[in-house]
């Protein structure tokens, strides 16, 4: 005979707890699998896990109101006749006129080009609001071909051809009937109203030699002028590199899983891919073993949120971040003056990832016209350029204070890392210590 004392309270459990079993019983009720945005919610090793050195008696800082530091870079150096000059390290990824407004796309271009970045097109293709107001301008080239003409090729600065995703590697997007208004449709080459599922691999190839191939044919579409972007979802992230670099891509970038996306499976956010900070290491080590590193451009994105998080990523061995859920929330979205309507849809501001559904009280990831329209994509748009500047302040902060007058001359020797699986992933020292797993020795 067993004893309860009615004092303590019952012990659920850590396995079955209250979100497994919510979810248990809506997949008994429906038979549906759960589809919705953003990125991985499960805490994973991340940037918060690493500490800067700053300097003192050993290393000589910088003082932040006399000396410089700077934060220029520049993206396809490789082969490209134009290479991108940006004025930060922080670039917009790819986030489709379709999944977002496009009042909202027009404010991530009016931001981007205020701070002296780029933003990126995503799938769907280029709309004229958002290359009017983007001076620099990235194609997005996904397996769906959605939208994709010549013409706009032409017309970016550069084009990224999209092999994977952070938040779903291996999977192809959706978009739900809802958002697929009578230009999404023409836009799309899609009926109106119907669910979109994009591909999950390009029509046209098998593997990196017919990656090779495809490369050269944008080339020779673009009189190579415009740098050839590929974009992995962090899985392999060493051999994904160096197969597109010896593809002959100009760039790389590289979407840890906690990169958001606007629709796919909950199963897919949550249980595929690896950690943004488990990323970078092997694809700098993949450069570096290549003989190209700076010389073919390193973009990290997934989980990007601050201006340390940047310097971080740069201390790594990336040559830029980019950022998209970090963008939505600057011009407005998750906004807690929503919070009415948010709860209405059964959520709440700060975690509506219903975007799928069209709904979005803040007007960003909707096609509902009125919606749409709550959204001023001039005021939006200097939202993002004031978080941007922010961003390279703070990174410049710590870069001085690690002694370094330019944002790339951040290094592994700057960190130490909290964390045993931190430690490992980013391959710096523990604190307090000179080791990391796998090194040997203390």
């Amino acid at each position: 005979m067993s004893y309860h004392n009615p004092q303590t309270p019952p012990r659920k459990s850590a396995t079955f707890d209250d979100h497994t079993l919510a979810e248990i019983r809506r997949a008994a009720a429906t038979g549906i699998y759960d589809i919705r945005g953003g990125g991985t919610k499960r805490k994973v090793p991340h940037f918060d896990d690493l500490l800067f050195l700053g300097a003192s008696i050993s290393r000589y800082p910088l003082e932040g109101y006399r000396e410089k530091c700077e934060t220029s870079v520049v993206l396809g150096t490789r082969f490209a006749k134009k290479p991108i000059e940006l004025k930060i390290p922080i670039t917009i990824a790819g986030m489709s006129f379709g999944a977002l407004s496009g009042n909202a796309k027009e404010a991530l271009g009016r931001g981007a080009t205020l701070a002296g970045t780029s933003t990126t097109t995503g799938d769907g293709g280029m709309t004229d609001e958002e290359r009017g107001h983007s001076e620099k301008l990235v194609y997005q080239y996904l397996p769906s071909r959605y939208g994709m003409n010549p013409k706009d090729l032409c017309r970016a600065d550069a084009i990224e051809i999209v092999v994977g995703q952070g938040a779903k590697p291996g999977g192809g997007g959706m978009l739900l009937g809802q958002k697929i208004s009578d230009r999404v449709a023409e836009m799309r080459t899609l009926p109106k109203g119907i669910d979109q599922r994009s591909a999950c691999r390009h029509p046209d190839w098998t593997g990196p030699d017919d990656l090779e191939i495809k490369i050269l044919e944008l080339r020779e579409i673009t009189d190579w002028e415009k740098p050839i972007y590929v974009k992995v979802g962090g899985a392999r992230p060493y051999y994904d590199t160096a197969l597109a670099v010896k593809a002959g891509a100009d760039v790389v970038v590289l979407d840890g899983m906690q990169g958001g996306t606007a629709a796919t499976q909950d199963v897919f956010i949550e249980h595929v891919g690896m950690p943004t900070l488990a990323c970078i290491r092997p694809a700098v080590q993949a450069l570096q073993d290549l003989g190209l590193h700076r010389k073919v451009q390193l973009v990290i994105s997934g989980g990007i949120r601050s201006g340390a998080d940047v310097a971080k990523a740069l201390a790594l061995g990336a040559d830029a971040v980019s950022i998209g859920t970090a963008a939505l929330v600057a011009i407005g979205d998750n906004d807690p003056k929503w919070e009415e309507e948010y709860r209405q849809l059964g959520t709440t501001a700060g975690a509506y990832d219903d975007w799928h559904e069209g709904k979005d009280p803040a007007g960003i990831t909707t096609q509902d016209p009125e919606l749409a329209a709550r959204l001023d994509p001039v005021l939006a748009g200097r939202r993002l350029a004031n978080y941007l500047k922010v961003m390279t302040l703070e990174a410049q902060t710590i870069a001085r204070a690690c002694g370094k007058n330019r944002l790339h001359n951040l290094e592994p020797e700057d960190l130490c890392a909290l964390t045993m699986e931190a430690a490992a992933m980013a391959q710096v020292p523990l604190a307090g210590t000179s080791w990391y797993p796998g090194k040997g020795g203390f």
